[in-house]
């Protein structure tokens, strides 16, 4: 079986995350697919960001649903990786894309690429955020029974989220095998110390993280998450479980692997996706050990 390397939030080594130069990147290096992230703007479009703030990424400060698509574009995305971004990669307010523009960029440059799309929650706008991404993936011909979307069908979508409401909901409409459940440890007394310390927006993502275990793996062993995603921390601590699932033929993407010896023991694993800042150095010093 063949690992396939997918770029974290593009190939975030590089160039900031999330950002057109990122995700360019990671497909002119030969990435299997892009990993993104999405919350919806203020006037209702799908953005790709990860914080729901815009304060850590950009030269702004504010809630990323608090602020137009057109607004949020103004805004430089550049300034995480401190790298000269290639004139062909476009400009400092050319950076941040909707949902729909990432699209529009794999089909342009014409490469059979992975795009897995990490719904982000909470999100002020409930369900709403996921009935927006599938109207943009259905604008771009998805199929919610294979996941091909773009003129060709050469966009392999899978959907993700650390929220089990979420891929309740999706399921709906989307086959089971296409939606990837995000797990990872949390420790409940953090979420309290950030509540006491006035941190509400962090307490609640950290809500969702802690409930992803519990509720995550029973979604999965219910058949209602296909792909197992938990993070490297979490699937070697918990080996047992994830190996019982690859052996009922479920898939895995583990994230966020750039060690080679972490890549090493998934693979050894039976894990055939592999979630990286540095996708395509990590397939390479694999191939030369």
């Amino acid at each position: 079986m063949d690992t396939l390397f997918f770029a974290h939030r593009g190939s975030s080594h590089k160039y900031s995350e999330n950002t057109r130069a990122a995700y360019l990147q990671a497909i002119d290096e030969g990435a299997d697919g892009i990993e993104c992230d999405v919350h919806l703007s203020m006037d209702g479009e799908v953005v790709c960001h990860h914080d729901p703030t815009v304060d850590r990424t950009s030269d702004a400060s504010g809630l990323v649903s608090a602020f137009t698509l057109e607004q949020l574009k103004a805004m430089d995305f550049t300034g995480v990786v401190p790298a000269e971004v290639p004139a062909e990669y476009g400009t400092e307010n050319e950076q941040l894309l909707s949902l729909g523009e990432l699209l529009e960029l794999i089909e342009q440059r014409g490469t059979p690429v992975g795009l897995a799309v990490e719904i982000k929650h909470p999100s002020p706008y409930g369900h709403l955020l996921e009935d927006r991404v599938l109207q943009v993936l259905d604008a771009h011909g998805f199929d919610p029974g294979t996941g091909k979307a773009g003129s060709r069908g050469q966009i392999a979508v899978t959907l993700m989220s650390f929220e089990p409401d979420s891929l309740r909901y999706l399921g709906r409409t989307v086959d089971s095998s296409l939606l990837c459940q995000l797990m990872t440890e949390v420790n409940p007394e953090y979420i309290q110390e950030l509540l006491e310390s006035g941190q509400v927006g962090r307490a609640g993502v950290y809500s969702v993280l802690c409930r992803s275990v519990a509720e995550g793996i029973e979604l999965i062993n219910a058949g209602g998450a296909g792909i197992i995603g938990s993070g490297v921390a979490w699937t070697r601590a918990n080996e047992k479980i994830v190996r019982r699932w690859l052996d009922e033929g479920r898939q895995a993407r583990i994230w966020t692997v750039d060690r080679p010896a972490d890549a090493q023991y998934l693979i050894g694993l039976g894990v055939g996706e592999l979630t990286s800042n540095r996708p395509v150095e990590l397939r390479r010093e694999l191939e030369q050990h």
